[in-house]
Parts: structure tokens; C-alpha cells; sequence
């Protein structure tokens, strides 16, 4: 399967060298490319790509911005795209504000053409990436830079116990290996509860749960 993916930065250079990055690996097609948040937007709706990769300081509308929109899809439409968030700051605030927006993956600028093509693929998949110098410790700063956490009872009421566990472990930053290992279950039993959680809470991915797990209260930053 082929993933399409709409590039947004407002220089032209950087759009041409992420297009042919992502054009010479087989299974990624570049369908667009646009110069601001708002063309971002509007040629999101039109090409429908799988994989927006949005810088994040752009003139007008940016890319915080634009997220944000396409979270949100217009009247009669379903459409809404995975985004990977592409900056040269290595800045908590933008994380904060970028997955707030609805933005599945955070990289930066300074990654290899590897570990972009890597990122695009993962997004795609529905998985969610940060950088890698995005640590736990930044997960639970912008867990507890928000709302504080409320109890767990409805959102949370139609998980099985196992699933509360899972989603528990997911909020502590465990991959699915290392979930397995916990539990003493196969990994892609793990993986079947992951995508359970997903679909009976309405997440986009793994990042958003993990966000769900500390703003409910069922992990606690520090914990």
C-alpha cells in the first residue's frame, strides 16, 4: 500500500529535498506540497494525503495551527490526517502545543533522511513517534502542565480490566515488548489490546493514550 504524504514548510528548498527523501523509497508517493498553514489545510482536504509533514513556524497560519484544523474536518467529510510535525527547535513548548493539536509524530529538523522516511511510515501505520530527545520525562511535564487529573470512572468505564492495565503501562512510556514482558502475555496479544483501547476510546494512536492515561489520573507524572 502506498502511503501519500502532503509536505508543508514555507521554504521551498526544504519542501524539495523532504520531496525527493520521501519520492526515492518505494511506497511513499508525495502528493503535494504548500508554503503555508493555510494552503496546508486546504490542499489536505482537496489531495487527501495519509501523511501531512508540517513544519511548525510557518508565515500566517502555522503549523500548530493548521493541525489543530485538520483535527476538525469540515461538514460531511471524515477526513482527518495523520501529522508529523517537522522544526529546528528542540523546545518543549512546541511538543506540548503540537500534540494538543492532534499531531501523531514530532521531529526534528535535524533528523537523517532515514529517520524521516521512518517517522512517515510509523505515523502512517497509526503509531505515534517523538523525537528521541523527547523523553518520558517530557511526557509527564505536559501531562502535568495541563488540567489536573481527574478521576478515571466514564472515559475509562468500558476497558476491561486487562485493558486498564495495558493502557496503564502504555501511559508509563512501556513499548509493547516490554508491556508483554510485565504481564507475562505474547506481544501481539498486547498489540490486539493497544488497538482495542484505541477504538473504544476514540484515539488517533499510542502518543494520545498516553496523553488519556495522565489526564485521566490512571498514571500520575513521576509515578
Amino acid at each position: 500500500m502506498t502511503i501519500s504524504v502532503l509536505i508543508a514548510d514555507d521554504q521551498a528548498m526544504v519542501r524539495a529535498g523532504f520531496a525527493a527523501v520521501l519520492a526515492a523509497h518505494e511506497g511513499i508517493e508525495v502528493v503535494g506540497q504548500a508554503a503555508d498553514g493555510l494552503e496546508a489545510v486546504a490542499l489536505a482536504h482537496e489531495l487527501r494525503p495519509d501523511v501531512v509533514v508540517m513544519d511548525v513556524r510557518m508565515p500566517g497560519k502555522n503549523g500548530i495551527e493548521a493541525t489543530r484544523a485538520l483535527q476538525t474536518p469540515p461538514r460531511g467529510s471524515d477526513y482527518v490526517p495523520k501529522v508529523l510535525m517537522l522544526t529546528t527547535f528542540d523546545i518543549d513548548e512546541y511538543v506540548y502545543d503540537a500534540l494538543r493539536a492532534g499531531a501523531s509524530g514530532f521531529l526534528l529538523k535535524d533528523a537523517t533522511p532515514e529517520e524521516l522516511v521512518a517517522a512517515v511510515r510509523i505515523v502512517a501505520g497509526g503509531d505515534a513517534l517523538l523525537a528521541p530527545s523527547v523523553t518520558r520525562r517530557l511526557i509527564e511535564d505536559f501531562a502535568r502542565s495541563g488540567p489536573p487529573p481527574r478521576p478515571s470512572g466514564t472515559r475509562l468505564a468500558g476497558l476491561t480490566e486487562r485493558e486498564l492495565e495495558v493502557l496503564t503501562l502504555v501511559g508509563r512510556g512501556l513499548s509493547n515488548s516490554e508491556i508483554a514482558a510485565a504481564l507475562f502475555i505474547a506481544e501481539q496479544t498486547v498489540k490486539t489490546h493497544v488497538s482495542k483501547i484505541l477504538q473504544k476510546l476514540a484515539l488517533r494512536d499510542r502518543v494520545h493514550a498516553v496523553v488519556l492515561a495522565y489526564d485521566t489520573g490512571l498514571v500520575q507524572p513521576g509515578a
